[in-house]
């Protein structure tokens, strides 16, 4: 389990949208995963340690902001590709501050319209896109067949791009 710790937390902040309820989650959820461990049934370690992250994730925001975890797809409405997602290691970025303070801030941007996703939405994409899970495996996490996850992931990756050309637009253009 230790070495999927890092994929634990990032689903869970991106399920929070708060590092510091992520923390909490992943927390609990390593502790329901180790007392757990016997059903382990075989299978992808990560996919169950995910499932459990998912699953622990949404119990504890039912638990913790009554109201808030609850949303239905519809309450939602890239020029750039979604490699905007790779976390390039720090001494791999350009030497030039400004470069750095842009994809910085670009990554923000990303960010903040992904968190603005349905939760449905937001956890396919984090799944596929940044953790890098197959649509069967991304079906397992969250207990819907692999058509609603395409299905899913599409209409996620239309939100992105729709949300992203509306605030390049209120930014004047973009750079």
């Amino acid at each position: 389990m230790l070495p999927h710790l890092d994929a634990a937390y990032n689903f869970a902040r991106y399920l929070t949208r708060n590092p510091d309820d992520a923390a909490d989650v992943v927390q609990e959820a390593s502790i329901r995963a180790f007392r757990f461990f016997g059903g382990f049934k075989g299978g992808s370690v990560r996919t169950w340690l995910l499932t459990i992250v998912r699953n622990t994730a949404y119990t504890w925001m039912a638990t913790h902001r009554r109201g808030s975890v609850v949303a239905s797809v519809e309450d939602y409405g890239i020029e750039r590709p979604l490699e905007a997602f790779a976390a390039v290691p720090w001494e791999r970025l350009p030497d030039d501050p400004e470069t750095r303070l842009l994809l910085a801030e670009d990554r923000a941007a990303l960010m903040d319209v992904i968190d603005r996703l349905a939760p449905e939405f937001r956890e396919v994409l984090v799944l596929r896109e940044i953790e890098e899970l197959s649509y069967r495996e991304i079906a397992e996490v969250t207990s819907v067949p692999v058509g609603t996850v395409m299905s899913r992931l599409a209409r996620a990756r239309r939100q992105v791009q729709e949300n992203w050309r509306r605030r390049v637009a209120l930014e004047g253009g973009g750079r």
